[in-house]
């Protein structure tokens, strides 16, 4: 599933994709195997103890490790190891298919929006926890409330490598995301939220929504990202909230 962003070929410029690891060993080679065509792996790895980075290195991933912990830590690392204008992020653990990142590109480099992001849609029951679904309910609603339109606080983005390191993101944990979501709002970005499908994933446990405890760690590191991260106002000439979609 794309929903609107329909299913275009993957550009000719390059896009470095970032992903971010700690223990994947059993999901990363699904993820790889499925990148189109254009598209390199930057692997982030978190610590892993499973022998995620080594396997990523023989299949010809660029490896980044980052020490500190934390899934924000893991993602800024990897972006800052980007060699590409254009990069994505997109978890490793086979529940995104990165099939969808082409038509993301297309969007972002076509249409003169900033930001793309996925929105979740279950592709099979039991997917997506109940307590991981009201969690993100409850958080996109807060980002509405500050002109952010979107409906998911989705681990699958694409956007321009500089502008996103100029934001100044400070997170280093899971609140990184949402984070993000504010700065690019608060600077008045175009953002296009699209529908991804869902699905269950290709191995190990989710260290978000694959128990109650994680969401709540997920839940309380969102709630201080939106605390301390300062509210501004877009630029006149844009109503808050109408670019997204």
């Amino acid at each position: 599933m794309s929903g609107d962003a329909g299913h275009a070929a993957p550009r000719s410029r390059p896009v470095d994709v970032v992903l971010p690891c700690l223990n994947e060993v059993e999901a990363l080679p699904s993820v790889l195997d499925a990148l189109p065509d254009g598209f390199d792996a930057v692997v982030a790895d978190n610590g892993s103890t499973d022998g995620t980075p080594e396997l990523a290195a023989a299949r010809g991933a660029l490896v980044v490790h980052e020490a500190r912990k934390g899934y924000g830590a893991a993602v800024h690392a990897g972006l800052v190891a980007t060699r590409t204008e254009v990069v994505a992020v997109i978890d490793a653990d086979g529940s995104l298919d990165p099939a969808e990142l082409p038509a993301m590109v297309t969007l972002l480099c076509d249409t003169g929006v900033d930001l793309v992001v996925g929105r979740r849609v279950p592709a099979a029951r039991g997917v997506w926890p109940w307590h991981a679904r009201l969690s993100n309910l409850v958080l996109s609603g807060l980002m509405r409330v500050r002109g952010v339109g979107v409906r998911d606080i989705a681990p699958v983005r694409v956007a321009r490598r500089q502008a996103l390191l100029d934001l100044g993101i400070t997170d280093r944990a899971f609140g990184y995301p949402l984070e993000l979501l504010i700065r690019a709002g608060a600077a008045g970005w175009r953002i296009r939220e699209v529908d991804v499908a869902y699905r269950p994933r290709a191995g190990g446990r989710s260290k978000v929504s694959g128990s109650v405890r994680g969401t709540f760690r997920a839940v309380r590191d969102m709630t201080k990202a939106l605390a301390r991260t300062p509210r501004t106002a877009p630029p006149a000439d844009r109503a808050p909230g109408t670019p997204n979609r």
